[in-house]
């Protein structure tokens, strides 16, 4: 009677388990286009606002730490170093914050959108939990030991989200208008090239 009872409660679960992943088969119409437009704004800034090696370089160039360590009061140098803290951690919590908006693009309508093989996508989500987790070890190194604590680890991190970028700019491809002039230039007088 029990191994009855328990085979009962497993096919039950089964079901269970069959009928929430049949009612996530389709797409949800309703936000799509939101969860879009947020995702190619996140590629934008990370690839133009967070990710250009001058920019990274900038905010973590050793050379400012030398010159003010040597050339200014401690007091100059104090100040230095917070304000510089505090651009380190307003850039790594931003770069958390633009992966998670791409991480949450691709988990829910890339694979409806593009074709991304069962490697691919595993390789993904490795590599958006491997970056999150140099961006919450960066920012606990930033806030306890400063900015320059991690320079090769903020390097690996930039690299990392730029290759992500890679993968979330083939993914909105699809996105992207068609060169329409293009057509017009190719096309003889009443017929197309479509």
């Amino acid at each position: 009677m029990i191994a009855l009872i328990f085979y009962f409660g497993v096919g039950i679960g089964l079901f269970v388990l069959l009928y929430v992943l049949a009612r996530r088969d389709g797409m949800p119409a309703q936000g799509s286009a939101h969860q879009f437009v947020e995702a190619a704004g996140a590629l934008h800034t990370l690839q133009h606002g967070l990710l250009p090696g001058d920019l990274v370089g900038r905010i973590f160039d050793r050379p400012d730490l030398e010159y003010v360590t040597t050339k200014t009061s401690p007091e100059i140098r104090r100040l230095f170093l917070t304000e510089r803290k505090r651009i380190a951690l307003s850039w790594v919590r931003r770069l958390r914050l633009e992966i998670v908006n791409l991480m949450h693009f691709h988990r829910s309508y890339s694979r409806f959108h593009s074709q991304l093989g069962l490697l691919t996508e595993l390789r993904l989500a490795l590599d958006f939990a491997g970056l999150l987790l140099v961006c919450r070890i960066l920012e606990m190194l930033f806030y306890f030991r400063g900015t320059y604590a991690a320079p090769r680890m903020v390097r690996g991190a930039a690299s990392a989200a730029a290759r992500l970028c890679t993968a979330s700019e083939k993914s909105l491809a699809f996105l992207n208008a068609p060169n329409v002039q293009a057509f017009i230039d190719k096309s003889r007088r009443g017929n197309a090239t479509v």
